[in-house]
């Protein structure tokens, strides 16, 4: 028996009467997702092991540079051997791995929206808007210096978009602003524009001890409270090789002093700044994240903090560093191992050294999301908006990959294959008749809205209908997805009586941080 004509007319009329229940593209909303996929070991037990010892005896033997006094004193307390004079430090492993397990393998941190709130260190993974790039790009626009009103337009796009879970440290570079006091800026657009989790500037004491402060104010905490309310991030980045500048390491120590989570990420680009093979990259990463985490837990024991690893290879003809490429995954998939290995949080990268918005910073950015997520990370970095290797924030870009995160969100989430939908599903098979088709079956038309995912930027069109519509390529559409996104943005409410007390902050601060520059 075949279906009927009639059947088929009226098949035809019940979609075309759904067409517009399907106009609304898929935003993901809620918490992180949940990642159900098994961690992919690319290492041995023994294999990480190996690292482990190696790691070890680099730290004990050989040592890393420690330019702050503050970081030698504390490891000089804890036992280790310290030579003023070069800065080196040599860790016993017993003074280590007695810091080490200190670090806490689950924490939550919540910023001024508690619903917003990261429980790092489970099986959720975050995404974090790109961080760091001095320029910026759209293509309205063009490539242009950094500035706060990309800023605040980038961080409103983070808030628009609700698979990117934190905002990383500067989206971008206001260079327009003073240097000295323009973190005051970028931490008040932060707490303005968006609710979520946010990174601080832990360059040195003050700029650290000042994002913990606006963020105690947000919250109603003040600094004694906040010691036990995890709230805001930031990231250590390791002058690899071995090499802890004495800024990074006095914003590492106010972050644990004040119990506020920090990311310690070794740069370890191989074949510039670690050995070209991945077992020597691997221990020297290895190596310097396991300083990092434990001069936190020494300032205080119990102090969240997370694994870092940003291990990728150069181009050795140019000396340029390149992201995404099988090195840069391997690493990450056994910078992963490692971190389970201690019991401490992860954090990796979606990077891509593209110059543009093509297939090279697709697949490139593909591959660091995919070995992220199966590498078992808790924290993706630059999930949306990185290109250049680092050096341009794309508004382009913030869209095709909040496309990339969210269908890799649903593929990574638990499945529903129960009773109850194995049921509905073989009652639905046995209403169609061989040969028929499911699309007027009402097993499909009660699911209709929300059966699939329905793209952001995808065109499934056919050939003619795309070329009649304009025949936009993807970077094209993306543009229209942003322009829209900031249409439809709304100012998360702040509250007046917090407002005015940040302000008053910044303003006083501000006085205080430019009366200093000569």
């Amino acid at each position: 028996m075949v279906a009927s004509s009639e059947g088929g007319r009226r098949g035809r009329r019940q979609r075309s009467e759904l067409q517009a229940a399907r106009s609304v593209r898929t935003l993901l909303s809620g918490p992180p997702p949940r990642n159900a996929l098994a961690p992919v070991a690319l290492l041995s037990d023994d294999q990480v092991e190996t690292v482990h010892e190696a790691s070890l005896e680099l730290l004990e033997e050989i040592g890393v540079e420690l330019m702050g006094g503050a970081a030698r004193d504390a490891f000089r307390a804890a036992g280790a051997l310290v030579d003023d004079e070069s800065g080196l430090t040599r860790i016993p492993r017993d003074v280590l791995l007695e810091a080490v397990a200190s670090a806490p393998g689950r924490f939550t941190v919540t910023p001024r929206n508690p619903e917003r709130r990261l429980d790092v260190g489970s099986d959720e993974v975050a995404f974090g808007l790109v961080a760091g790039p001095p320029t910026v790009h759209d293509r309205v626009r063009g490539r242009r210096a950094g500035n706060l009103d990309d800023y605040v337009t980038l961080v409103k796009l983070a808030q628009c978009f609700d698979v990117v879970h934190f905002v990383g440290n500067q989206p971008t570079a206001p260079q327009e602003l003073p240097a000295a006091s323009r973190h005051l800026d970028t931490y008040l657009a932060n707490l303005t524009y968006t609710d979520r989790v946010f990174h601080l500037s832990a360059i040195g004491r003050e700029r650290t001890l000042d994002g913990i402060s606006m963020t105690a104010l947000s919250r109603g905490l003040d600094l004694d409270e906040i010691v036990e309310h995890p709230s805001v991030l930031t990231i250590i980045s390791v002058n690899s090789p071995r090499r802890f500048d004495s800024e990074m390491t006095d914003g590492l120590m106010t972050m644990a002093e004040h119990g506020q989570p920090a990311v310690i990420t070794p740069f370890t680009l191989m074949g510039a700044m670690t050995p070209v093979t991945l077992a020597a990259a691997l221990v020297q990463q290895n190596a310097e994240a396991l300083a990092g985490i434990a001069l936190t837990q020494l300032v205080r024991p119990g102090a969240p903090v997370v694994y870092g690893a940003f291990t990728s290879n150069v181009d050795l003809r140019s000396g340029a560093p390149a992201f995404g490429t099988p090195e840069n995954a391997r690493a990450t998939l056994a910078a992963g191992q490692l971190a389970r290995r201690y019991g401490i949080p992860y954090r990796s990268s979606n990077a891509s050294a593209s110059n543009a918005l093509d297939a090279q910073a697709a697949y490139e950015s593909q591959m660091s999301i995919w070995s992220s997520v199966l590498g078992g990370a808790h924290l993706v970095y630059h999930g949306a908006g990185w290109m250049e290797g680092g050096l341009t924030a794309s508004f382009e870009k913030i869209v095709l990959d909040v496309e990339m995160l969210q269908m890799i969100a649903l593929t990574i989430a638990p499945a529903r294959v129960d009773e109850t939908e194995v049921r509905q599903g073989l009652a639905a098979i046995a209403d169609v008749p061989t040969g028929g088709h499911f699309f007027g079956s009402p097993h499909t038309l009660e699911r209709y809205e929300s059966a699939f995912y329905e793209p952001l930027v995808s065109d499934w069109q056919n050939y003619e209908n795309w070329e009649d519509a304009g025949a936009a390529p993807a970077e094209e559409r993306a543009t229209k997805v942003w322009q829209d996104a900031l249409e439809r943005y709304v100012q998360p409410p702040l509250g007046d009586e917090v407002a005015a007390r940040l302000d008053e902050y910044v303003s006083r601060r501000r006085v205080e941080l430019e009366g200093e520059v000569p």
